[in-house]
């Protein structure tokens, strides 16, 4: 099988770099049999997600909008953490500061043991109440339907169609992308708007760019290395080039 690799020079920056950062889309967790947002399958019921993942989808059906997500977190459930999650969660014993962006909401990097992780979209298995914003984590034997704060309406914690970042949790992010020395760019198509101009931000800022995708996306034009194929099966074979192959 061949595999794509970088050269010395760019494994010996890597290698010496103190602030790596990767940003994840929705192809490192296709790879462990979880369907894209927006990819063939995409439909459920004869909804198209565009259409459940709605404030205003919320407000006038919630409970089919529940039953949708517990029919994805069941795929969630069981999915497991490929080897590309696993080499992430890996790589931040490794460097002396290491972050992970992703959109990915199904906690497979939860899982797989990532801990200096950013959740740009939020998370399948967190509640949100929709009065108080308290934040709780769903209990695989059940979920509540009502806040135990104030007893208001719960939603899944999930970044939809329409609404606002958290700017708070954004500009943190902004702000790791604009300090890295690294920055990966692993199974995202780079269409989602934010996550491509946090990786163009660290790009701006002059740090070593590799973008790892089977396909080509609009930022592989503006990466320093394109390397085409499986995550799972890239990021393994890198880590050891440059951490433990000498």
């Amino acid at each position: 099988m061949n595999i794509p690799s970088l050269p010395p020079a760019a494994l010996e920056k890597i290698r010496s770099s103190k602030n790596i950062t990767a940003i994840t889309g929705a192809g490192i967790s296709q790879e462990s049999g979880i369907p894209t947002f927006r990819g063939a399958g995409g439909f459920w019921k004869n909804y198209k997600a565009e259409e459940l993942a709605t404030p205003e989808a919320f407000s006038k059906n919630p409970n089919l909008v529940w039953e949708w997500y517990d029919w994805r977190r069941d795929l969630c459930l069981k999915a497991e953490p490929n080897p590309g999650h696993l080499t992430l969660a890996k790589w931040e014993s490794h460097a002396t500061s290491f972050h992970l962006i992703t959109q990915n909401v199904d906690g497979l990097h939860v899982r797989a043991g990532s801990k200096q992780l950013k959740q740009i979209h939020g998370n399948i298995f967190t509640t949100r109440c929709t009065k108080c914003e308290d934040l709780r984590p769903i209990e695989t034997s059940g979920r509540d339907s009502f806040c135990r704060k104030c007893d208001s309406p719960l939603r899944p914690h999930i970044l939809w169609f329409g609404e606002m970042y958290d700017t708070t949790l954004l500009q943190s992010c902004y702000e790791i992308a604009s300090r890295s020395e690294v920055i990966l760019i692993i199974g995202t198509s780079a269409n989602v708007s934010v996550p491509a101009s946090m990786a163009e931000e660290a790009i701006r800022r002059g740090a070593l760019s590799i973008e790892i995708n089977p396909e080509t996306t609009s930022l592989s034009g503006s990466v320093d290395y394109c390397l085409q194929g499986k995550s799972g099966e890239i990021l393994p074979k890198f880590f050891y080039d440059i951490y433990e192959s000498k």
